[in-house]
C-alpha cells in the first residue's frame, strides 16, 4: 500500500485561511459510507443527522501558546514550538534552525539553555530564571496556527483556534473538527436526546507531519497522551448496549477510542483509561468503537486523511472530496466539515 494512493489535488484557493466570521457558520457534507450517498447541509444542522440514543464524543484538550522565537548568541534566529504534554512532562521543543547541546538562546529577556538535542529537530530546554518551559511559553508564546496558513498570528486566532469547551491545557494544535461547534448547537443536540462525553487527547505536531517515503505500512505514528474518564467509558458502553451510535468528533477522538477499545469493551465496571495513542489507522484497519465520524477535510497524503479513508472507504471519500471541491467547500483546519455515518 502506497502513500501516493491517497493523494488528490487541493487548490490553494480552497484552503480556509481564516475562520468564518461567525463560529459554526460553515457547511456540512454528510456521507453515508454504506451507500456512498451524499447530502449537503450546514454545520448548524448537525441535529438533523444525530438523534436520540446517539453519543457525541469530543476532545476537551486546550491549545497552549506553543510557538516563540529566540536568538542564539551569534544573532541567528531560531523558531521553537513546544511539544504537546505527555503526563507531567513538557520541556521538549521542535526547532527550526541549528542547535546543539549547550547552546544558549535569548528570548524576552530570558536565557534558555539547550540541555540536549534529541534528534529529528527536537531539543530539551530549560529556563534560566527557574520557570518551567510551559510557563515561559504561556506568557511569551503565541497561538500555534498551522504553517500552511502562511500568515502571522492575528487576534482572531486567539479565540477561534480553540474550541468553546476547551478545558485541559496541553495541545499544540487544535482538535479542529470541533472548532465549528457552538454552545447553542451542543444545547440543541442535548435537547433532542443526544448524549455528550469527553476525552482528553493532547494533539501534537506529529499528527500533521508529512509521511516520509511512499511505503504506508513503514510509517511510525507519533505518540499522543490521552485520558478517558470512567464516565465516558460508561456512556459508550451504555450506548452500545442500547443500539445507539458512538460518533467521534474528530480524528483525535477516534484514535483515543480505538486505542482504548480493549479497555472500553472489557467486562465489569467502567474504569478510567489513560495511554499513549500511537495507533496508525489506514484503509484495511477495522473499527471497534466508533459508528460515526465528524471531521474536517484533510490534506493529501496525510495520516488523518488515511484514517478518514479507512472509515469511509477511499472511493466514497474521494468522491465526496471531489464534490466538495466542485461546490466550493473550504478545506483544512478553519474550513467546512464532513459527517460520515
Amino acid at each position: 500500500m502506497k502513500v501516493s494512493d491517497y493523494a488528490y489535488l487541493l487548490p490553494e484557493s480552497s484552503i480556509a485561511i481564516y475562520p468564518p466570521r461567525d463560529r459554526g457558520a460553515t457547511r456540512l457534507e454528510v456521507l453515508d459510507r454504506r451507500t456512498g450517498a451524499i447530502t449537503h447541509a450546514l454545520y448548524a444542522d448537525l441535529d438533523r443527522f444525530v438523534g436520540p440514543g446517539d453519543l457525541l464524543v469530543l476532545n476537551n484538550s486546550k491549545v497552549v501558546n506553543a510557538r516563540l522565537f529566540a536568538q542564539k548568541t551569534t544573532g541567528a534566529r531560531v523558531e521553537l514550538v513546544l511539544l504537546e504534554k505527555h503526563g507531567e512532562h513538557q520541556e521538549l521543543v521542535m526547532y527550526r534552525g541549528r542547535l546543539k547541546s549547550g547552546d544558549v538562546l535569548l528570548s524576552q529577556g530570558c536565557r534558555l539553555f539547550v540541555e540536549s538535542v534529541e534528534g529529528e529537530g527536537v531539543a530539551r530546554i530549560s529556563c534560566s530564571d527557574g520557570r518551567t518551559v510551559p510557563d515561559f511559553f504561556a506568557e511569551h508564546g503565541e497561538v500555534p496556527i498551522p504553517p500552511y496558513l502562511k500568515r502571522d498570528v492575528e487576534e482572531v486566532d486567539r479565540e477561534r483556534y480553540q474550541t468553546v469547551f476547551a478545558e485541559i491545557p496541553g495541545s499544540v494544535a487544535a482538535p479542529t473538527a470541533s472548532l465549528n461547534m457552538t454552545g447553542q448547537l451542543l444545547n440543541s443536540l442535548q435537547s433532542k436526546g443526544v448524549e455528550l462525553a469527553y476525552v482528553t487527547l493532547h494533539v501534537g505536531l506529529g499528527t500533521f507531519l508529512p509521511i516520509r517515503g511512499d511505503d504506508l505500512e513503514a510509517h511510525v505514528m507519533h505518540r499522543e497522551h490521552y485520558y478517558l474518564p470512567s464516565e465516558t467509558v460508561r456512556k459508550i458502553q451504555n450506548v452500545k448496549k442500547e443500539g445507539g451510535r458512538v460518533i467521534a468528533v474528530g480524528t483525535t477522538v477516534t484514535r483515543s477510542l480505538e486505542h482504548a477499545a480493549s479497555g472500553i469493551n472489557a467486562p465489569g465496571d467502567p474504569k478510567e483509561i489513560t495511554g499513549e495513542a500511537d495507533i496508525f489507522i489506514y484503509p484495511g484497519c477495522s473499527f471497534s468503537v466508533i459508528d460515526g465520524l465528524l471531521t474536517n477535510y484533510h490534506a493529501p497524503r496525510s495520516t488523518v486523511l488515511m484514517l478518514t479513508a479507512a472509515f469511509a472507504g477511499w472511493d466514497n471519500l474521494k468522491k465526496a472530496y471531489d464534490e466538495a471541491l466542485e461546490k466550493g467547500y473550504r478545506f483544512l483546519s478553519y474550513g467546512d466539515s464532513m459527517l460520515i455515518v
